[in-house]
């Protein structure tokens, strides 16, 4: 199927809204098992296994339910995940069990693994590849969005009905925004793909118009799971109350939400490039964990403002990268893929700086990820001269 010139308002915001689902979905739950479910969340390690039943289902899942989409067609896996969403979120508002609450930690998980890639999928399918980095750009605003509120409006959510609540709102949600995918989002029939051997597929993944911008991807995903969940130590460390340290993780989100279009926008129209821009943005993430490790208010609100910045710049940016190197009838198979890098950079990242801050102190965690990041544009430097070289005595 060819991509109208302009993919109408009405298609994309069904797919916009399936990428808040899923981040406010994560979220909002995950900042809020621990605070009113004392039936439920009975230790830290009840929580640390629920939380990581939600990131352990989307692991395994998302490549799988990415190559399924390119077999039947991105829309019937984005509606049945939908749909499975709402029904696991149902769950736990009906029975209000632990035993409940854990079926429906997973349920959502996996159903997230099936309508997120495949959101992914259906938006560079929908949109011409000139007008990918728009498309991105605006999807991940939402997706950034659900990742602000989530925290927050959950709270509120629990704090007026419980988590029970917070379920019910999650099943509505996951109902309606199927619904409006049915009626607004076309179908797009799979595209004939050549048989595919493993070697094939290992070889594909393993190429660097793959890897480069998926490893951008992890890290940044890394660069932002280390904000959320480590400034606010850092900010309790230097005295500040928790309205402190809540705003700068606003401002990391909020960074991230403005950063987003407008890259994807200058992307399209060439005032960037994508490896400039993916660059850049590991160098800015990688300044904001170093701004991390300066004492005070001003080291947590530039560390914010600087992963948030470089965040937003990479997610649109490499997604579009992606989007524009894969074979359409592959685009799930790769989205899926470049969610699993992503989700291995979301834990990967506070695992790697809380073993350095257990071993020294959290400022030394700060500074490892951040040379870390610092790698991969010197890495594409040491590459692009060595080119240049080598065509030099050609």
């Amino acid at each position: 199927m060819t991509p109208p010139s302009e993919a109408p308002a009405r298609r994309m915001w069904p797919l916009y809204a399936a990428g808040f689902t899923t981040a406010f979905g994560a979220h909002g739950i995950a900042a809020n098992l621990g605070g009113d479910t004392e039936d439920a969340v009975t230790s830290l390690l009840v929580l640390g296994g629920l939380l990581a039943l939600y990131d352990g289902a989307e692991v395994l899942l998302k490549p799988v339910f990415g190559t399924i989409a390119d077999r039947i067609g991105a829309r019937p896996v984005l509606l049945g995940g939908l749909v499975a969403f709402a029904v696991a979120s149902a769950l736990y508002a009906l029975a209000d069990s632990p035993g409940w609450l854990w079926a429906a930690r997973l349920g959502q998980g996996a159903a997230a693994s099936a309508f997120s890639p495949a959101a992914s999928a259906l938006v560079a399918r929908l949109n011409p590849a000139a007008e990918h980095g728009r498309a991105f750009g605006s999807y991940g605003f939402y997706k950034s969005i659900g990742y602000t509120l989530g925290p927050l409006l959950g709270g509120v959510l629990v704090w007026a009905g419980g988590l029970r609540l917070l379920f019910t709102v999650l099943a509505v949600l996951g109902a309606s925004v199927a619904v409006w995918a049915l009626v607004a989002v076309p179908v797009v029939p799979p595209l004939p793909r050549a048989r595919q051997t493993v070697v094939d597929l290992a070889r594909r993944l393993a190429d660097p118009v793959f890897l480069v911008p998926t490893a951008a991807l992890a890290g940044a995903t890394a660069a932002l799971s280390v904000g959320v969940g480590f400034l606010p130590v850092s900010g309790a460390v230097a005295g500040l109350g928790t309205v402190a340290t809540g705003a700068a993780v606003s401002v990391l989100a909020a960074c991230a939400a403005v950063v987003q279009p407008r890259a994807g926008r200058a992307l399209d129209a060439g005032r960037i490039t994508a490896r400039g821009g993916l660059v850049v943005g590991l160098l800015l993430a990688a300044a904001g964990l170093a701004c991390a490790m300066l004492p005070g208010l001003t080291g947590v609100l530039l560390a914010a403002a600087l992963i948030g910045a470089g965040t937003g710049l990479i997610t649109p940016l490499g997604f579009a990268t992606l989007a524009s190197a894969t074979p359409r009838e592959r685009l799930g198979q790769t989205m899926g893929a470049a969610e699993l890098g992503r989700e291995l950079g979301d834990a990967g990242g506070p695992l790697l700086v809380a073993g350095v801050a257990a071993a020294a102190t959290l400022a030394y965690g700060y500074g490892t990820l951040a040379l870390l990041l610092t790698c991969g544009p010197v890495v594409a430097v040491l590459v692009g001269v060595r080119r240049r070289v080598g065509a030099g005595r050609g």
